[in-house]
């Protein structure tokens, strides 16, 4: 339990950011499976069209620091290479 008022203000400050934190990780994910489908489908044109908004959307999510900007960066690099 925290003893101070401002300790009191961080947990509640961590448990939003937790949320957006969770939020922001399934996007991420959504995103990833989402562009694996469409390769997967063998629908290269809605993949192509799809990924400038998967890369928009990795790369938003490593901005925040959800995920590392080279984890995102190696995902983009290898689906772009099957695309």
């Amino acid at each position: 339990m925290p003893n101070t008022k401002s300790a009191v203000r961080r947990v509640r400050r961590v448990k939003k950011q937790t949320q957006v934190n969770r939020i922001r990780k399934s996007k991420y994910k959504n995103a990833i499976k989402q562009m694996e489908s469409l390769l997967k489908s063998k629908e290269k044109d809605k993949a192509k069209k799809y990924f400038p908004k998967f890369q928009s959307i990795l790369m938003q999510v490593a901005k925040s620091g959800v995920v590392n900007r080279k984890t995102a960066s190696r995902k983009i690099s290898k689906i772009s290479k099957k695309i």
